[in-house]
């Protein structure tokens, strides 16, 4: 397939497929799919678990209840780039811990060839530069938001030789036109949202030659309504927002034990405390309270349920039998799991159709594109990466 025949075949699924996955999990006393009820009800929490770790299973398990998901294991496949990792002296990995190096390693092996000067977006404190400079590009211009990183990287590139130089800007606000130019390969690993649809739109208008790039966190710095950018998805008639450009980003490494269990306990404390909530108002929709240090999850259900009201201005009866609303959110947590099981079904399709949103837009501009993905998702899930180079003018 052609990006735009995968681009417009996965947008045709996900748009007849919405009601599966374009849903808020928090919202359901019950589950609401009817088709879906005696599959999801006789999984194990522990049967659940394990489907959400593993996408190929996921589609295996609902293909046979949702026929479209047979398609799209197919439809979000993208080629694998050889892994050519390459061994580097201890000083440049010194400072970056384990999964990250290897990222980095990948993610430099998978580029082309060159030995242009290199801009290297969202920086850091220019690992990923020093190993281009390492390689042989002829030169770095490291940008980063945070001054601090800034002279921490240029410390370093000057300790070790290499040929960089670091610029500090605030590049959705600043003027950043002159840091683009057409001899110049422009890179960017796992910059967030905005930040590398700014990179897009600044490396193309200035026919930037080379264009490689991993995107990560599409929703940051953005509209909640997402703004599409190639001609092909301002056809599409999908509307996604924040909520669903997230949904693109759950699937994540194995979280440690510790973490998945205060994660455990904190989702049954806010359903229960919502269930506590709606009896005390009358209402019935689901309202969030606010992010709060994970400590408060190892003291107790009642002065949660005390902190959360008070954050909602809730006067709470001194006769509340809690033990009462902590099982109701045990009990709503099994159909929120049950919900999002279903949602990340379709995870990887959002985000690859996100990511060939991005690729058609380069396309349109002149670029040769490539979509392909240069690590293992066990390093990463945001292991996309795209390849674009100026297609020479006849």
């Amino acid at each position: 397939m052609t990006l735009i025949e995968q681009f417009s075949a996965l947008d045709s699924l996900l748009m007849n497929t919405r009601s599966y996955w374009q849903c808020t999990a928090f919202d359901f006393d019950v589950l609401p799919w009817p088709e879906l009820h005696a599959p999801l009800s006789a999984l194990s929490d522990q049967a659940v678990a394990e489907l959400d770790s593993d996408q190929q299973q996921l589609y295996q398990f609902f293909s046979s209840y949702i026929p479209a998901v047979e398609q799209l294991s197919r439809l979000v496949s993208l080629p694998a780039i050889p892994n050519s990792r390459k061994e580097y002296p201890f000083w440049i990995s010194n400072g970056i811990k384990g999964r990250k190096f290897t990222q980095l390693q990948d993610f430099v092996g998978a580029l082309p060839a060159s030995s242009q000067p290199v801009l290297e977006w969202c920086a850091g404190k220019g690992h990923l530069g020093r190993m281009l400079a390492f390689n042989g590009a002829q030169s770095v211009h490291s940008v980063e938001l945070q001054s601090h990183l800034c002279e921490q990287g240029q410390k370093s590139a000057q300790q070790q030789g290499l040929a960089m130089q670091f610029s500090q800007a605030d590049v959705l606000k600043d003027n950043i036109q002159d840091f683009f130019n057409p001899h110049t390969h422009a890179v960017a690993l796992h910059a967030c949202g905005a930040l590398h649809q700014t990179f897009m739109h600044q490396a193309s208008a200035a026919k930037v030659p080379q264009i490689s790039f991993s995107p990560c966190c599409y929703h940051l710095f953005t509209d909640n309504n997402y703004q599409v950018m190639s001609e092909y998805a301002q056809q599409s008639r999908l509307n996604l927002t924040h909520r669903d450009l997230k949904l693109a980003l759950q699937e994540t490494v194995t979280a440690p034990s510790r973490v998945g269990k205060v994660r455990k306990t904190e989702v049954e404390w806010r359903l229960g405390f919502d269930a506590l909530r709606k009896s005390l108002t009358g209402e019935s929709v689901y309202v969030s309270v606010p992010s709060v240090n994970k400590a408060i999850f190892s003291d107790s259900f009642a002065a949660f349920c005390n902190w959360a009201a008070d954050k909602k201005a809730l006067k709470l009866p001194k006769d509340i039998d809690y033990n009462k609303f902590l099982l109701i959110g045990q009990a709503r947590k099994k159909i929120t799991e049950r919900v999002e099981l279903v949602r990340h079904v379709f995870r990887r399709a959002i985000e690859v159709w996100l990511v060939l949103d991005r690729a058609l837009y380069l396309q349109q501009q002149g670029y040769n594109v490539s979509v392909s993905t240069f690590c293992e998702k066990q390093l990463t899930p945001r292991n996309i990466l795209i390849l674009a180079s100026l297609t020479p003018s006849t």
